[in-house]
């Protein structure tokens, strides 16, 4: 496998690159509701029906320290049922598989504040995910199975611009690819790269990885253009690319 399926599940949260206010919103209509979480990559709801609710303050507190993620509270039963909501749930809304990821609190052995965290650190799937041990597991839990991968050294004069021309092609693929980074200068991402047949000297490259079939594929060598990545993406989606030789094909077939 490309990588592990299973990680122990962190208490830290991740690495906060931009911040966002906090502090809930109320949401008292499907309008609002729909609006919220269009308004963000990542966004979580709690649905209550009291501030008495089991899990409430919990959610709050959580909310506080996971601060690229907006938080709001919806008491409203119509907006519940619209949304798929039966009973008190928290849930993560992610625009780039088009996931809803619940967690239903009646079915929760245990509910604090440093589960919440746990819980929104590993599903924060955004429109382009930096690959590590917390990241990892809301990927491979998506049911989106195929991942775009830009390998690249942190550092480097290519990592932003390329980081932000897949940011900006990645939309066009919502339910169909997840877009990865790999930084190809941490030391536990030289495994990944060796899945490739890769050494961080090879950098930048893009390749794919297709989680349903355990099958992988480097996008030629040249410019990391969005036209490239674009029809690199198209090809697979086509099944083009499935008799062409898999990438690392002379490299060591076990990680």
């Amino acid at each position: 496998m490309l990588f592990p399926l299973l990680f122990p599940l962190l208490l830290s949260t991740a690495s906060a690159t931009e911040t966002v206010d906090s502090a809930p919103l109320r949401l008292g209509d499907l309008k609002a509701a729909e609006a919220f979480i269009d308004s963000a990559e990542v966004v979580v709801v709690g649905f209550f029906e009291s501030e008495e609710s089991r899990g409430y303050k919990e959610l709050l507190d959580s909310t506080k320290r996971v601060t690229t993620v907006p938080g709001a509270i919806c008491m409203d039963k119509e907006v519940w049922a619209e949304l798929g909501v039966s009973s008190d749930t928290i849930a993560i809304f992610r625009k780039a598989d088009n996931s809803q990821e619940n967690l239903v609190l009646s079915e929760a052995k245990k509910v604090d504040a440093d589960g919440l965290v746990n819980f929104l650190t590993i599903n924060e799937v955004r429109y382009v995910t930096e690959y590590n041990q917390v990241t990892a597991v809301g990927l491979f839990n998506s049911e989106v199975k195929v991942h775009l991968l830009l390998m690249v050294n942190r550092g480097t004069k290519e990592f932003t611009q390329l980081k932000e021309q897949l940011a900006a092609l990645a939309p066009e693929f919502t339910g169909k690819l997840l877009f990865v980074l790999i930084n190809g200068a941490v030391k536990s991402n030289l495994r990944s790269l060796g899945y490739f047949g890769l050494t961080s000297g090879d950098l930048p490259r893009v390749g794919i990885y297709d989680g349903g079939s355990d099958m992988k594929w480097l996008l030629p060598q040249g410019p990391v253009s969005s036209e490239r990545v674009r029809s690199f993406c198209h090809a697979f989606l086509k099944g083009e690319l499935k008799a062409e030789k898999q990438a690392g094909a002379q490299a060591k077939s076990e990680l």
